[in-house]
Formats: C-alpha cells, sequence, structure tokens
C-alpha cells in the first residue's frame, strides 16, 4: 500500500507539472498576440529559452536554496521513494519558470536578449528561492516569528505572493529601468497607440493559462490525500469574477476581458484552500478591477510602459490575492480559518520588499555593466529581425 501511495502521489504531482508546464505557451501567446508584429518571434524564443535558463539554474541552486535539497548524489538515490523529490523539483520549476515568463511581458519589445537570460539566471538561481524557502520551508524563522506576533504563520497556499506578486514586484524595477518604448510617449505628452498584433492569439494564450491553472492551484496539494476539490471551485469562481469585472469597467475591451480571469486567478491562489466560493468570487471580482484600473493608470498617467500590464496583473493582483486569504479565510466570511489578516499582511510586505530591491539589483547592475536596451534602430526595425534575424511572416515579408 505504501508503495502504491508513492506512486500515486508522484503521478498526481507529475500531472501537476506538465499542466503547469503548458502555462508557458499560454504566456508566450499571450505575449505573442499582446506585442507587434515585428517582436512576435521574439516573444516566442524568450519564454521557451528562459524556461531552459531556469531549468538549469534551478536544479543546480535555485531548488537547494529553497529546500536545502541537493541532486549532486547518484541515480540510485535520487530514484528512493519512486524519484518523488524528482517530481516535486520538475513541479516547483514551473512555478519559479513563470518569474522571468512574467517579467518578459513588462519589458517586451526593447529589451535586450542576452542580458535578460542573465537576469533569468540570477532571479531564478538565487532571488526567487530565497523567499520560496522562508514562506514554504520555514528558512530563517521567519515563519515562526509571524506565528508569534500573529497567531497563525503567513500562509501562500498556491503562489499568489511567493510567485506572482514577487514577479511583478520584480518586474517593475525592470521597466522602469529599461523606459518607455520608442515613441509611446510623446514630448507634447500625446501618447501613440501600439495596439496589440493579434487578438486571437491574445485570447489564445488567456486560455492556456487558465486552463493551467487548475493544475498551478489544484496540484499545490503536492500530495493526492491532500487534494480538495474546495480549490478547484474557488479558482473557477475566482476566474470568472475577474472576467466579469474587467468586462464591464473595460468597456468590452478584449484585451481586459482576456487579462480579468488571469487577474482573478492570481489573487485567489494565497488562500484558495481557505475561502468559501462566494468569498472566492468577490475576490476575483475585485482583482479584475484592479487591474484594469492600474493599468490604465499606470499606462494613460503614469506613463509607465508595462506592455502587457505585469505589475497590475500579477503584483497588485498578487499582493491583494495575499491580504485577500487572510480576509476570506477568516471564519467570519466562511472560510475555514487557521489565518490573520496581520501575518499575510508581514508575509505580503516582507515579498513585495525583497522582490523590489532584487529587481533593482539585478536589472540595475545589468544597466551599468551591459546593458538592458535594445539600440534605437533595432527596436524600430523589431526583436525579431534584430536578434533573430527572421520575422514572424518572412513570406509576406519578402514579397514586400
Amino acid at each position: 500500500m505504501e508503495a502504491l501511495k508513492q506512486g500515486a502521489d508522484v503521478l498526481f504531482i507529475l500531472l501537476g507539472a506538465i499542466m503547469v508546464l503548458a502555462m508557458h505557451a499560454g504566456f508566450a501567446f499571450l505575449e505573442l498576440g499582446t506585442v507587434r508584429r515585428k517582436n512576435q518571434v521574439n516573444a516566442l524564443v524568450k519564454i521557451l529559452v528562459d524556461f531552459s535558463v531556469s531549468t538549469v539554474v534551478y536544479f543546480l541552486f535555485g531548488y537547494a536554496v529553497a529546500y536545502g535539497t541537493s541532486f549532486f548524489i547518484g541515480a540510485e538515490q535520487l530514484v528512493a521513494k519512486n524519484g518523488y523529490e524528482l517530481v516535486k523539483f520538475f513541479f516547483l520549476l514551473t512555478f519559479a519558470a513563470a518569474i522571468p515568463a512574467i517579467i518578459s511581458g513588462g519589458i517586451a519589445e526593447r529589451a535586450k536578449f542576452w542580458p535578460q537570460l542573465i537576469a533569468t539566471a540570477a532571479i531564478v538561481g538565487l532571488v526567487y528561492p530565497f523567499f520560496e524557502g522562508i514562506a514554504w520551508n520555514q528558512h530563517f524563522g521567519v515563519q515562526a516569528w509571524i506565528k508569534a506576533l500573529t497567531g497563525e504563520e503567513f500562509h501562500d497556499f498556491a503562489g499568489s505572493v511567493v510567485v506572482h506578486a514577487v514577479g511583478g514586484w520584480i518586474a517593475l524595477p525592470a521597466v522602469l529601468l529599461l523606459g518607455a518604448r520608442s515613441n509611446r510617449y510623446r514630448k507634447d505628452g500625446a501618447m501613440s497607440a501600439h495596439p496589440p498584433s493579434s487578438i486571437p492569439f491574445l485570447a489564445l494564450g488567456a486560455w492556456i493559462l487558465v486552463v493551467g491553472w487548475f493544475g498551478f492551484n489544484v496540484m499545490s496539494a503536492q500530495t493526492l490525500d491532500k487534494i480538495t476539490g474546495l480549490v478547484a471551485v474557488n479558482s473557477l469562481m475566482a476566474m470568472v469574477g475577474g472576467t466579469l469585472v474587467a468586462l464591464l469597467l473595460g468597456k468590452n475591451d478584449p484585451g481586459f476581458v482576456h487579462n480579468g480571469p488571469l487577474a482573478g486567478l492570481v489573487a485567489v491562489c494565497a488562500g484558495s484552500d481557505l475561502m468559501h466560493p462566494l468569498g472566492a468570487l468577490v475576490v476575483g471580482g475585485i482583482a479584475g478591477a484592479i487591474f484594469v484600473v492600474m493599468f490604465t493608470l499606470t499606462q494613460n498617467k503614469w506613463k509607465i510602459d508595462d506592455v502587457l500590464g505585469v505589475w497590475p496583473l500579477h503584483g497588485l493582483c498578487g499582493t491583494w490575492g495575499g491580504l485577500a486569504a487572510g480576509i476570506f479565510g477568516s471564519k467570519t466570511l466562511g472560510g475555514l480559518g487557521g489565518i490573520t489578516l496581520g501575518g499575510q499582511f508581514i508575509g505580503t510586505a516582507l515579498g513585495v520588499v525583497w522582490a523590489l530591491a532584487g529587481g533593482f539589483v539585478v536589472y540595475g547592475l545589468l544597466k551599468l555593466t551591459l546593458g538592458l536596451r535594445l539600440s534605437q534602430e533595432e527596436e524600430f526595425n523589431g526583436a525579431d529581425l534584430s536578434i533573430h534575424r527572421i520575422g514572424a511572416t518572412p513570406d509576406r515579408e519578402a514579397n514586400w
């Protein structure tokens, strides 16, 4: 029976890893559909190569930083308990690799290729797993301190803060240090429209992410005996809540409509195992509103050229998710309890501060040394031709 349980757990978490791996296709197509056509190839290449770099550095360093587990042992030891630790690494790798995939959308259309890969290695090898170990592996006694102070540990079931808020708040310094795309904001105060190149591809990316997210959330149980249908239904309710509010506030804009469900899912991750489904619906709806309002402000008023709106979507909605778990996870609002708003506030604030500091250090050093941005000519020609020497539709370009 023990062998059967071990095998079932391996299969369970492996299926979760595959579903979250599929989400990276969603990141790729969401970015491909949002950027202009001359940057579509770059969007696809970046996500795949970032994932590959993330795999190597997380295997060699990052997983050990977060969990103290090294893979520099014999294969006989690695396959103990059916290799559960290996597939757990695979599953958590897909979370870690989401960080550079998130950042990629914010810095699209003007970032250099190789410096971004170096940033990926630093972030996935050290910056992200350092906080991951604090939140999910009791490092440095931080969780014990939060519990002593507030009565409960910081709770983040599936990564509203650990993955999404951290990714979004790392992306913000990168976007600020890069500056806006050429001609995005003119000196007279006018703003040049850079419309999405393909709404169908944008929608495809959103749908792939939505489907994969049920692996992201539900399989965060990590063993079959801990799976709960509450996580699945809460994820569903938050998704539709984000969609409907984004539809209303976004005035039928398809970009908002397809990012709305993602905002809801980002926010529900932390407390998806504790909330009542109606609470999850509200959390998702508020996240949809946060995305629409803050994306509009950052782009139009504050002139922060965050191409896919990753700071509002992941940074702010992830932050809201960390706090929302403390509100809607309480028994007073129909949740399971065992959580405090004070603990959620402290844990979320620590994640935000660490991500901001890490983002400024990594991208600041790269800007001072290798540079972050394509030349004006390269940006005008597009990242596809400038970096990869081929466009998304070379046959059409040849005819031109």
